[in-house]
């Protein structure tokens, strides 16, 4: 597994962890830092993945509910939602992230951790905030 998509998984799963258990966010990241093994290069940017998706919380979020259509975000299970949160925060602050490769390791991700409908679902989200992003 490359560093990058490992670095995707920390933060998802630190993401999930703070949703799920109430754990601040960084706690959960420092926990998973300490209890799994990861180098330090895939921590330090699950690190920059997580303090951004903190600090555009809400431009996330919104985007996220704007782009999932007919599906309210507290319907959406808690895996998922937090993969797009990571891909979407890729797509809209990171651009040396092609859109491509923030889609398709979200997808890869979601085969992981999800079910077999999460790939199809965070597609869709993920391709139709794409589009609308200029630029992307």
């Amino acid at each position: 597994m490359g560093i990058r998509r490992q670095s995707r998984e920390l933060a998802m799963q630190a993401l999930f962890q703070s949703e799920f258990a109430g754990t601040p966010i960084m706690e959960a990241l420092q926990h998973l830092r300490d209890h799994f093994e990861a180098s330090r290069k895939a921590y330090d940017y699950a690190r920059e993945i997580v303090e951004g998706i903190t600090a555009h919380w809400q431009e996330i979020n919104e985007l996220l509910r704007h782009h999932s259509r007919n599906w309210r975000m507290d319907r959406m299970s808690l895996v998922d939602r937090n993969i797009l949160r990571v891909a979407i925060f890729e797509l809209c602050y990171k651009d040396e992230v092609p859109a491509s490769v923030a889609i398709n390791e979200a997808i890869e991700v979601a085969k992981r951790y999800s079910t077999d409908e999460a790939g199809p679902f965070i597609n869709g989200i993920l391709d139709g905030l794409r589009l609308a992003l200029p630029g992307k």
